[in-house]
């Protein structure tokens, strides 16, 4: 498919199929996990679930970060002609993969527990939260290595290729979930070890990428590779923040959670956690469906096919805002009994917790989306402020201080009030760098 020629809306929307299959399935790890784990185990099986997805943010966010980094740089080159210097930049995206992989690899094997606790893990929850996770530490790499192969597949015109590769690991933790915690009652160990296996499936099907005929992506040896892995993670660097924020704002959950409330609230904000991952997946297919073809014409210089893109993709963000802040409007505790097989105590808390929550989902889509908007017109700099402005700065501080002011309800309102701040940034930073872009 022609990015540089073809018809912008026919491009955008296969992009947005493929990278909205790709982005949700992936997704499906732990929302499998939870609802089978739920089922089994309870509250308790989901709570513990809850405190091991800091380490699923940080995972990902590694992958994210060389895959959407380099693969802006390499659709930049190639837009520009210069095919050598975008395999150079893939090559480097793979050099910094393996590295980030490897010091990951021996985080989560040696310090298991210590991070588990302090991703709030108390006693109760600890063993369970690690016996999940000892399956996972065998297959720590593939997740990250398949976050940035299916971001170059897409800037290398595969994008099918990945949503096929991420669906067949999808289907299979699905029926390995099932059989391997209920059928052969392995409990929550029984979700880790078909999660990874599934990611196993996954990156053996990337792979046959190389030996298609679509495949341009070639190893080189890359001229000045410590710039090159400096380019790639400012680039990079907030679409992985995005991911980290979310850990670190999981985290600060837990945390303020068991001190102003209670298990049957974090069994609750496990929910939310696997709901806000499903919808952070439809931003990032919104990004990753406009990015590669942002970048190629960027390079190219064709301002026009950006400003159409521009228009899909922000009402591709406004749709997805929509539909999920009504459907946790409506069906709070349809949600709760899918992720668990909840107690009285849980239905009663839980649809005041979601609702309030949940307003954050109309504007969540359309401020991921700008961060890749951003890197894409190599702005990385307002991609940086809108990530670490909403990951952290605005957010951290409102879990901190609402309940402490204002008492434990007010903690579920600090992200709709955050993603209405961001928004009012974002708007202004959106109409003032498009306004630059050249008439022709």
């Amino acid at each position: 498919m022609d990015l540089l020629h073809g018809k912008v809306r026919k491009i955008y929307f296969k992009y947005l199929a493929a990278a909205f299959g790709s982005a949700l399935i992936s997704s499906i790890y732990g929302l499998v996990d939870m609802a089978m784990v739920g089922q089994y185990q309870g509250p308790a099986g989901t709570a513990a679930l809850a405190v091991v997805a800091p380490v699923w943010n940080i995972i990902y966010s590694l992958g994210l970060l060389t895959g959407i980094g380099g693969s802006v740089l390499f659709s930049t080159a190639r837009g520009k002609g210069q095919g050598e210097a975008a395999n150079e930049y893939f090559t480097a995206a793979l050099v910094g993969t393996i590295v980030l992989a490897l010091a990951s690899w021996g985080a989560i094997v040696f310090f298991d527990r210590p991070m588990l606790k302090f991703f709030g893990a108390e006693e109760t929850l600890l063993p369970l939260a690690r016996e999940y996770l000892g399956p996972v530490k065998f297959a720590v790499p593939f997740f990250l290595f398949n976050q940035m192969l299916a971001a170059f597949l897409r800037n290398d015109s595969n994008p099918g290729l990945a949503t096929a590769a991420v669906l067949a690991g999808g289907i299979f933790n699905v029926a390995g979930d099932y059989i391997c915690v209920f059928r052969l009652d392995m409990g929550i160990k029984g979700a880790g070890v078909a999660t990874a296996i599934g990611a196993l499936i996954t990156f053996l099907i990337m792979l046959s990428h190389f030996l298609t005929g679509k495949n341009t992506l070639r190893f080189t040896r890359p001229k000045g590779l410590p710039v090159k892995l400096k380019n790639i993670g400012i680039t990079g660097f907030s679409t992985f923040f995005i991911d980290i924020a979310m850990g670190i704002l999981t985290t600060l959950f837990n945390r303020q959670i068991m001190k102003y409330a209670g298990t049957n609230e974090l069994a609750v904000y496990g929910v939310i956690v696997n709901i806000s991952t499903i919808v952070q997946c439809c931003a990032y297919s919104v990004g990753q469906a406009s990015q590669p073809i942002f970048s190629i014409n960027f390079g190219a210089r064709q301002w026009e096919r950006i400003r159409q893109t521009l228009r899909y993709a922000l009402l591709s963000a406004a749709f997805f805002g929509l539909a999920w802040t009504a459907l946790i409007l409506q069906f709070p505790n349809g949600f709760i009994r899918i992720f668990m097989n909840p107690t009285a105590e849980v239905l009663a808390v839980g649809p005041s917790i979601l609702r309030a929550y949940g307003i954050s989902f109309l504007l969540l889509p359309f401020n991921i989306f700008s961060t890749y908007y951003f890197q894409s017109l190599m702005k990385p700099r307002a991609s940086f402020f809108v990530s670490v402005f909403r990951g952290v700065l605005v957010s951290g501080l409102l879990i901190w201080f609402l309940p402490l002011f204002m008492g434990a309800g007010a903690l579920w309102f600090a992200m709709p009030v955050t993603e209405l701040l961001v928004a009012a940034a974002v708007v202004y930073l959106i109409v003032k760098y498009t306004k630059e872009l050249p008439v022709k």
